[in-house]
């Protein structure tokens, strides 16, 4: 899989988390590549894309909580467009990250989880997906 591959996300909420971590894997199981690195990347301003507990959804919901306590909804920003918050959440998660591969699967630990990070919601939005092989 040599070219950036999209891959849809549906969000339901203004801020939410999305575990991705099954399509991503689906992805890496049909480009055959054994060994390798899968690269993701989300191409939007006000959404990002992070590793961590999958297990157990109270730390998505802690994630969730802390962000919104550290960048409040309304806070006097000046940005007019009214989502200031967003952009601030996206900078501070990031907007990509890659997880290595062997034998056809991704080398995540044992809880963890590939989250699509929503601050804008709800949309339908992207994340860029590149498998390559050693």
């Amino acid at each position: 899989m040599g070219q950036w591959q999209p891959l849809q996300v549906k969000t339901h909420k203004r801020v939410e988390l999305v575990d991705i971590t099954a399509l991503i894997q689906e992805m890496v199981k049909s480009s055959g590549i054994g060994d390798g690195v899968c690269f993701l990347y989300v191409p939007h301003t006000t959404a990002g894309i992070t590793i961590n507990e999958s297990a157990d959804p109270s730390v998505v919901r802690d994630i969730i909580a802390q962000l919104n306590k550290l960048v409040p909804y309304e806070d006097n920003y000046s940005h007019a467009e009214g989502n200031s918050d967003a952009h601030i959440k996206a900078s501070l998660v990031g907007s990509s990250t890659f997880v290595p591969i062997a034998g056809g699967m991704l080398l995540l630990g044992t809880w963890q989880g590939i989250f699509f990070c929503e601050f804008d919601g709800p949309r339908t939005r992207k994340v860029l997906v590149k498998i390559k092989a050693d």
